[in-house]
């Protein structure tokens, strides 16, 4: 039983059986302070016995908004979901198994896979100084090109060290687009080499057309955006005020 226990009991003397009492007590007390430390305390997500170790752990994203609608930062944020994160070739095959394709997804969705610690935003600190490579797909192609470009994400066929941060499918309507981003925009020879591994991996004719695209521009677009709607909302209630006059 500890010191403490004993000199914060003011009760007299005590027998055994109360001593034991006491010290069950504390351990309780000290269980019950501990308790929510550990549960609160994420648990890191490590490779299984005899798994296949990635050199980075990955985290499944999904996301799905109402299309013409605005988009802000922070409902962006509270939009989108994450899937899981895994450590391993066998993990990465369990959560993928599961996941529908996303030739199947319907409306305007989108699937994100990063590295552990790294939100699909452009915001996130490992982002905003980054960009990325985008291509839009015919309808019907997007399922094998996912596939296809985050195993050679997750197989490290990329070669600019830590310069990758993750990948994105966008289902539209009219047609899909997939991207991936980096760290560093301004560094002209990791984007190139990006480009030339996209091209390969995924198999695309010499006349795709690929476009970067910096997050910085990204952003000043939906603010753009987002400052001409609100510019035709208040020319539309001065007009129906004019109206009514």
């Amino acid at each position: 039983m500890s010191t403490k226990g004993l000199k914060d009991d003011d009760s007299g003397d005590h027998d055994q059986n109360e001593e034991n009492n006491t010290q069950k007590d504390s351990e309780k007390e000290k269980n019950d302070r501990e308790k929510p430390q550990s549960t609160t305390k994420r648990k890191a997500v490590v490779p299984g016995p005899a798994e296949h170790p990635l050199q980075y752990n990955y985290t499944f994203w999904y996301s799905r908004r109402t299309p013409g609608r605005p988009t802000s930062s922070q409902s962006y944020e509270q939009n989108i979901k994450q899937i899981g994160t895994f450590a391993s070739v066998e993990q990465f095959w369990r959560f993928y198994s599961h996941m529908v394709r996303p030739g199947d997804l319907t409306g305007h969705s989108d699937f994100h896979l990063f590295k552990e610690g790294i939100k699909p935003m452009w915001e996130d600190d490992a982002n905003k100084n980054g960009g990325k490579w985008i291509i839009r797909l015919r309808k019907g192609l997007a399922s094998r090109c996912w596939e296809n470009l985050i195993l050679a994400m997750l197989g490290e066929q990329f070669m600019v060290g830590e310069e990758i941060c993750g990948a994105v499918v966008s289902v539209r309507f009219q047609e899909d687009i997939i991207s991936i981003w980096n760290k560093t925009a301004s560094d002209q020879a990791t984007t190139a080499r990006i480009r030339d591994t996209l091209r390969r991996v995924l198999n695309l004719p010499p006349n795709t057309i690929m476009e970067y695209k910096t997050h910085t521009d990204s952003i000043k677009y939906v603010w753009w955006q987002g400052e001409g709607l609100l510019l035709v909302a208040c020319m539309l209630e001065q007009f129906n005020a004019d109206s009514k006059n």
